[in-house]
């Protein structure tokens, strides 16, 4: 088995290693200390499986999980926590693997017997259990894969997300990604930093450049720096126009 540690912690990390090296037909393939240098990793060595843990800069390891099981061949994660025993019941309960720091022998081999692919319902349970346990920040990335590989959006360079049929555009400053999330998740998720402005789109505020009307009577955004435009629908208007002069 191949294996990826993944914890911001030096210390914990080489734990996690040196316990691993006595574990039969188990091998550390790389270490990462967040979840976007383990997305980076996870493309160039391919592991079988992820020890990731939770609460960690950049990117936290529900994020990484997250975009993990976007990959069309994605590894197994086993959760590394701090969380006391009480909070581990949302992660028992999903039957996905965990470890809780300081991580021990008996505990590791535990859960590499039992290691399996995190599907996408168990990850969705989790983060709703998660809150009561002290939820880790919103993503501060959108992951997706494409053609260059796995890509990570920063937030804050994201204009818009607008919806199409089964799939999210995610309009920034490089480009565009498509993404299966919904605008309702979205939205939840990063709540004030994004503005609903149609029923199929939201937009950053810090990007609104103006308002303009055609002669059909329909009102369009415009952007700072991109010469693109996306249509204001009448139940939204005025509270976009009430955001705006609080800009």
């Amino acid at each position: 088995m191949r294996i990826l540690v993944c914890d911001d912690e030096d210390l914990a990390r080489e734990r996690l290693v040196r316990l691993l090296r006595d574990v039969e037909d188990c091998e550390v393939v790389g270490e990462a200390e967040n979840g976007r240098d383990a997305l980076e990793k996870v493309e160039i060595l391919e592991p079988d499986l992820v020890l990731l843990d939770i609460r960690m800069p950049v990117m936290d390891g529900i994020a990484c999980a997250e975009a993990l099981s976007r990959l069309d061949n994605p590894p197994a994660v086993i959760f590394i926590t701090a969380f006391d025993e009480h909070a581990l019941a949302a992660f028992q309960v999903e039957a996905v693997g965990y470890l809780l720091k300081p991580v021990r022998r008996e505990q590791l081999n535990e859960a590499l017997a039992r290691a399996a692919r995190l599907n996408r319902a168990q990850l969705q349970q989790i983060k709703e259990k998660v809150p009561a346990m002290g939820q880790p920040d919103a993503r501060q990335h959108i992951a997706a894969r494409t053609h260059r590989g796995m890509e990570l959006i920063p937030i804050n360079e994201i204009y818009y997300f607008l919806a199409d049929q089964k799939y999210i555009t995610v309009r920034h400053a490089k480009g565009e990604i498509l993404i299966d999330e919904t605008l309702k998740e979205l939205e939840e998720e990063f709540g004030g930093r994004f503005l609903r402005v149609h029923r199929n789109a939201l937009l950053a505020p810090q990007f609104l450049d103006g308002l303009e009307t055609n002669t059909a009577g329909q009102t369009f955004v415009r952007f700072k720096g991109i010469n693109e435009k996306l249509l204001v629908s009448r139940r939204h208007l005025s509270h976009l126009r009430e955001k705006m002069q609080s800009l």
